[in-house]
C-alpha cells in the first residue's frame, strides 16, 4: 500500500501516525450492535422470561425472606445500575421487604470500591435508597466466610455469609470473553466473586497444566466445556444456592444490547453465545504489526487483555504498538511483586507454591510484552518491569517496528489495528495460516 495516515484512541483523543509501507489487513472491533430501544421494558421482561426457569425471581421468591444481589466490582463496566431500579423494585412489588435486601460487591481478590465508585456501580437511585445495606466483599476475612461444599476438583468452596446465608442469591454482572475463565459473568459472579482467597487460589491454580511447566491449553478465552478453571468455577458456585442470574451484553459505546436471566448456566450460555458473536472475530492470517488501543483501562492489570487480544492477531516474531494511558501505573503491589519474580519459570515455581490472578496475568504479560512497544504515561521502569518495550509516542512506535522488522528482512508488512483492543478477540480460523 502507500503511505496511510492512521488514528486510534489513546485516552480521550486520538493518536494520529503514517504507516511507511505495508498491507492493511483491517481494523479488528467490536461488533457494531445497537443499544437497547425501551430499555426498562426489555429488561423486566428478560426478568420475567427466565432461561432454564419455569418462574420468574419475582414468582420465586416469599415475603419474609432475605435477597442478597451480588453486583461488580468497580473494576468493569457492565450498566448493571440500569438493571437494579427494574429488579429491585420487581422484587417489592413481590412482597420482599426493602430491610431484607442487601448488596453485596463481588471484588474477588480487588479491593473494595470507594464511596464514589459504589454510587456508580449501584447508580445514584438505588444507592440512595440502600448504601447502607451494601458491602464490599473481603476474600481474607474469616469471620464473613462460611463453608459451603468442596468441587470434584478438590476446591474447598468458602464462600461471602450474607450471600451464601441468604434466603435467596441474584447474582449480577455483564458477560464478555475472559482469557482463562472463558467468560465474565455467571459462574464468575460467585466464584471469584465472592469466595475466599484460598478457593480462588485452588481455583485459579488449573491455569497450569498438571505436570508441565506452562499454562494448561485446555484454559482458553472463550472456552468452557473441558476447561477446568470454568467448570470448576460452575461447581463451585453450584455449592451454593444462586436462585438467578441477571446478565447484561454491552455494545461498543458500552450500552446494553441484551439481557439474559434465569438459571445460572442456562442463561450464561446464551449470554456467552450473543457475547461471541460481538466481541470475537475471525482472522484468516496473522499479521506483521498489530497497533492495539486500550483507552479507557486504568493500570495495566486491566489493559492485559487488550494485550493477550493483540497477541492473538500478531505473528510470533511480529510486533504489537499498545496504546494504553494506564493513569494509575501497573495496578498494585500484587502485580508488580509478581513481576519482579523475572522469568516464567520463577512465576510459575510461585503459582505452583500459590496461585493467585496476579501471578497469571503477570505470566501471560511477560510472555506477550517482549514483542510489545507501549505507549502510555507509565514510567520506563514500570514498562521495563512488564517487559514491553518504551516509546515516545506512537509516531516513534511505528518506526521502531518497522525497523525491526525491516532488519528481519520484512520491509513490506502486514498491519491491522484495533481500537477496542480489550474487548475484540481475534480467533484465526481454522485451517488458515498461523
Amino acid at each position: 500500500m502507500s503511505t496511510i495516515e492512521i488514528d486510534i484512541p489513546y485516552g480521550s483523543e486520538l493518536a494520529r501516525t503514517k504507516l511507511p509501507t505495508g498491507r492493511l489487513l483491517g481494523t479488528l472491533d467490536v461488533d457494531d450492535t445497537a443499544g437497547l430501544v425501551d430499555r426498562n421494558q426489555a429488561i423486566k421482561e428478560a426478568i420475567e422470561n427466565p432461561i432454564g426457569l419455569d418462574n420468574s425471581v419475582f414468582e420465586i421468591v416469599n415475603s419474609g425472606e432475605t435477597v442478597a444481589i451480588v453486583v461488580p466490582d468497580s473494576f468493569r463496566t457492565t450498566r448493571i445500575e440500569q438493571v437494579l431500579p427494574v429488579l429491585v423494585d420487581g422484587l417489592i412489588e413481590a412482597g420482599i421487604s426493602s430491610g431484607d435486601i442487601s448488596f453485596i460487591y463481588a471484588t474477588g481478590t480487588h479491593r473494595g470500591p470507594t464511596p464514589e465508585e459504589e454510587r456508580k456501580i449501584l447508580g445514584d437511585g438505588i444507592y440512595e435508597r440502600f448504601k447502607d445495606q451494601a458491602y464490599s466483599h473481603d476474600p481474607c476475612d474469616e469471620d464473613n466466610l462460611v463453608y459451603a461444599g468442596t468441587t470434584s476438583r478438590g476446591t474447598k468452596v468458602h464462600l461471602n455469609k450474607r450471600v451464601h446465608e441468604a434466603d435467596r442469591i441474584i447474582a449480577t454482572g455483564a458477560v464478555v470473553l475472559h482469557y482463562f475463565g472463558g467468560f465474565g459473568g455467571g459462574r464468575k459472579s460467585i466464584v471469584p466473586g465472592v469466595a475466599s482467597i484460598t478457593s480462588i487460589a485452588s481455583n485459579h491454580s488449573m491455569n497450569l497444566h498438571p505436570t508441565e511447566d506452562q499454562i494448561d491449553p485446555a484454559v482458553r478465552i472463550g472456552g468452557l466445556d473441558g476447561n477446568p478453571v470454568a467448570e470448576d468455577m460452575l461447581e463451585a458456585a453450584q455449592q451454593s444456592h444462586v436462585d438467578y442470574i441477571v446478565n447484561t451484553v454491552l455494545n461498543r459505546n458500552s450500552e446494553i444490547a441484551a439481557v439474559f436471566a434465569g438459571e445460572l448456566n442456562a442463561a450464561h450460555i446464551e449470554a456467552t453465545k450473543f457475547a461471541e458473536s460481538q466481541f470475537a472475530t475471525d482472522i484468516d492470517e496473522q499479521a506483521d504489526i498489530v497497533i492495539a488501543a486500550s483507552p479507557a483501562t486504568q493500570n495495566f492489570v486491566q489493559t492485559h487483555k487488550a494485550l493477550f487480544n493483540a497477541y492473538q492477531a500478531v505473528k510470533p516474531d511480529g510486533r504489537i504498538i499498545l496504546l494504553a494511558p494506564c493513569p494509575e501505573g501497573l495496578g498494585g503491589d500484587q502485580f508488580a511483586k509478581w513481576l519482579r519474580l523475572g522469568s516464567r519459570e520463577a512465576i510459575i515455581a510461585g503459582l505452583r507454591k500459590e496461585s493467585e490472578i496476579n501471578g497469571q496475568t503477570a505470566l501471560s504479560t511477560i510472555q506477550k510484552a517482549p514483542i510489545t512497544y507501549v505507549v502510555t504515561e507509565m514510567t520506563d521502569d514500570e514498562v521495563n518491569m512488564i517487559r514491553g518495550r518504551t516509546t515516545e509516542s506512537l509516531e516513534d512506535a511505528v518506526s521502531k517496528a518497522y525497523a525491526d522488522l525491516a532488519a528481519d528482512g520484512r520491509t513490506d508488512p502486514t498491519v491491522y489495528l484495533m481500537p477496542s483492543a480489550a474487548y475484540t478477540v481475534p480467533f484465526v480460523k481454522q485451517g488458515s495460516p498461523v
